[in-house]
Parts: structure tokens; C-alpha cells; sequence
């Protein structure tokens, strides 16, 4: 096979097929199964055609929103699903998640390498508006699906109410809408007990 600017992209192509086999500590709603990374990019961006009116800045460039979502988590091929409450294993992850970045990105032709590992990076620093709902898309969903699975990965993994709040308060730079909704689920959550309200019990929400 020539190495043609297809069938590097091909190869790429095959490569990611890898993502439907990691899985993530998240489940499914309706079966209970684990959620593959795949199955959540998927998740992530009929969210943001469903939400984009949430977003707290109009006209966002929604295409790169789409872009962002559908390859952030490609790294994972390699570096694996790291879980958002993990200390251990989050302070290496952008270092594991940057050499996976430059080998998986690096299969396809080199304009296409640059605009995806500039596209990831961009959704990493968060600094762009399309960045900071791309995050609060992301974080609000494996909320969600927790929530509606009477608190699943949170219970197995011991994690209460104020390391989820500490975690995913950042919603509100991308979405304030979309924050305020997980922010009254989660008080109903500890209330009913699929959440435990952790060692300082539940403070009011921050309000500026």
C-alpha cells in the first residue's frame, strides 16, 4: 500500500476504532453497563447541538465545539480513561495524554496532525469561549449519567458531594445554565442519598 495522504488517514481511521474499547467508570442509564469513550464522544456532541443555547456566549463556532468533543479523548487509546477523582493517576495525565496526542494525531497527514493536536490543545487550556463549553458539556454529562444512576460511579469509588461541586463547578465558565441544573440535582441527590454530603455536609450555592 503507498503511503498516500489516504492511506494515512485510512490508518487513522483504523487505529481509532480502538476508543469503542475503552471504558469509562461511568454507566449507561438504561442497561447499567459501562459507557466505552466512544459511546460518551458520541453523547458529548448531540448534547451540544441539543444545548447550544445554554452556552453563556452566543454565535459560538459550534463545528469546532463538534471537532473538539469528537477527538479530546483519542489520547485515551493509549493513555486509558483516567477518573476525574483519582488523584494519583490525574497528576501525570497530561503528561501520558500528550505523548499519546503526538503518536495518534501523528498517523495522519501533517496539516491534519497540526490542526488536530492544535484542536485538543485548545480544549485542554479552555481559554477560547467554544473551549469552555466544550468543558462544561463534557463534565455535565458523566454528572448526569451519574445521577440518574443512583450515583454509581460516585458510591463504588467513595466520592461525596463537595469533591463532585469542587470538581465540576467549572461548568458555569462554559454554561451557567447547565451548572445551576447540576446544582440542584446534586442537592436533591445527597437528599435522597444517592450522593453522600461529605465531611463538612452541604453548602449553600455560591451565588455572585
Amino acid at each position: 500500500m503507498p503511503d498516500s495522504r489516504l492511506a494515512r488517514q485510512v490508518q487513522f481511521i483504523v487505529e481509532v476504532d480502538k476508543l469503542k474499547d475503552i471504558y469509562r467508570q461511568t454507566v449507561l442509564i438504561h442497561s447499567g453497563r459501562a459507557e466505552n469513550d466512544a459511546e460518551h464522544s458520541w453523547h458529548l456532541c448531540l448534547l451540544v447541538i441539543v444545548l447550544a443555547e445554554h452556552a453563556n456566549l452566543p454565535n459560538l463556532d459550534l463545528l469546532r465545539v463538534l471537532k473538539m468533543l469528537i477527538i479530546h479523548d483519542l489520547v485515551e487509546i493509549d493513555a486509558g480513561d483516567t477518573f476525574a477523582y483519582d488523584a494519583q493517576r490525574m497528576a501525570d495525565q497530561y503528561a501520558r495524554e500528550t505523548q499519546a496526542a503526538e503518536r495518534i494525531f501523528g498517523l495522519l497527514p501533517d496539516d491534519q496532525t497540526r490542526e488536530f493536536r492544535a484542536l485538543w490543545e485548545e480544549f485542554e487550556a479552555k481559554e477560547t469561549a467554544e473551549a469552555r463549553f466544550a468543558s462544561a458539556v463534557d463534565r455535565f454529562q458523566p454528572v448526569l449519567l451519574n445521577l440518574l444512576t443512583q450515583g454509581s460511579a460516585w458510591r463504588r469509588h467513595g466520592v461525596t458531594h463537595d469533591r463532585v461541586v469542587a470538581r465540576n463547578r467549572h461548568i458555569a465558565e462554559g454554561s451557567s445554565a447547565l451548572w445551576d441544573y447540576a446544582e440542584a440535582m446534586l442537592r436533591e441527590a445527597v437528599q435522597d442519598g444517592r450522593l453522600p454530603p461529605g465531611p463538612a455536609g452541604v453548602a449553600e450555592p455560591e451565588r455572585p
